[in-house]
């Protein structure tokens, strides 16, 4: 049981940072399916700063990366920005593009830095087992991981954000109807370039904070599994408002958490239905509960559609 709150939370935690930063994206006007994307290349960074930074210290070595997977998730989204802000393309298409690029381009460049470290690694796999354990707090047998916390910060952020402060409610106004929000001088581009940029950044903790999950070890060419999607489906059921995010998150965390530790509860080994079955789960969820939720769902009405400065 303890295992099952652990990874729950942890699984949560990354749901959250991703889903978080579909919110603020959304939120400005714009849809970000580039997330997938976004979190490969968020984990990327983190990985390569964990690989090559010798320190000592925890806090250092957390502070550090952090900040590479803010900044390379950051500059992987300024592809949907200038794409979808300033050519006005096809958001959706950008996003897909962006999905299949990132995997590619991450394997083709760990593939890359392995081969020149050793002429005979031709691997996409990044080792980071020493700098792992500085994100690890073992509490009486449970592993708490900092990025639960830090999950947990980016929702009391994100909703102080939003609804508290001038940014968010000018961010918010620019995804429900930039026109008006232009009319009292609101600049519809910079707050839309905004939120993509918050956007990049919580999706590329959330893809650092993925590979930190379980393993020591992580081979880019599989890419996040994903869990790019699934947090979409955890924004749109959490309606778009950062804590009922949290607590979908929980819910989608709670059945991926479940397929790597159904083989501890004797009732779910006893039923004998193969591993990938329990895998699939959190995706069968999600279909099910967009199934039943997307009809009272109430996205900013200027998503997706390019700004055009002269249409009113």
């Amino acid at each position: 049981m303890l295992l099952l709150i652990q990874y729950t939370l942890i699984f949560s935690s990354v749901l959250t940072l991703v889903a978080l930063g579909g919110c603020i994206s959304e939120h400005s006007g714009v849809i970000n399916l580039g997330l997938e994307g976004i979190m490969v290349m968020g984990a990327l960074g983190g990985a390569l700063m964990m690989r090559y930074l010798g320190t000592s210290s925890a806090l250092v070595m957390v502070l550090l990366v952090v900040l590479a997977a803010i900044v390379f998730g950051m500059l992987y989204s300024c592809l949907l920005g200038v794409a979808s802000i300033n050519f006005k393309a096809d958001q959706t298409l950008v996003g897909t593009a962006m999905n299949l690029l990132a995997t590619a381009a991450a394997t083709v460049f760990v593939k890359a830095i392995n081969t020149a470290a050793n002429p005979d690694d031709h691997s996409s796999e990044i080792e980071y087992v020493r700098a792992r354990k500085m994100f690890i707090t073992n509490i009486n047998g449970f592993e708490f991981n900092w990025f639960m916390l830090i999950a947990v910060l980016a929702v009391i952020f994100v909703a102080v954000m939003l609804y508290k402060t001038k940014f968010g409610l000018r961010l918010m106004a620019c995804g429900e109807h930039p026109q008006a929000a232009d009319s009292v001088g609101i600049n519809v581009y910079k707050m839309r370039w905004s939120g993509v940029l918050l956007s990049g950044a919580f999706g590329g903790l959330g893809g650092i904070c993925y590979i930190l999950a379980g393993v020591s070890i992580w081979k880019f060419e599989n890419g996040v599994a994903g869990f790019g999607f699934l947090a979409l489906a955890v924004m749109i059921f959490g309606q778009w408002q950062p804590i009922r995010i949290a607590l979908a998150a929980l819910l989608f965390g709670l059945f991926r958490a479940l397929s790597n530790t159904y083989v501890g509860f004797p009732t779910l080994a006893s039923l004998n239905l193969p591993g990938n079955v329990y895998n699939m789960m959190p995706y069968i969820v999600s279909l099910i509960v967009l199934a039943f939720t997307s009809k009272t769902s109430r996205a900013p009405k200027a998503e997706g559609i390019p700004y055009d400065k002269g249409s009113r």
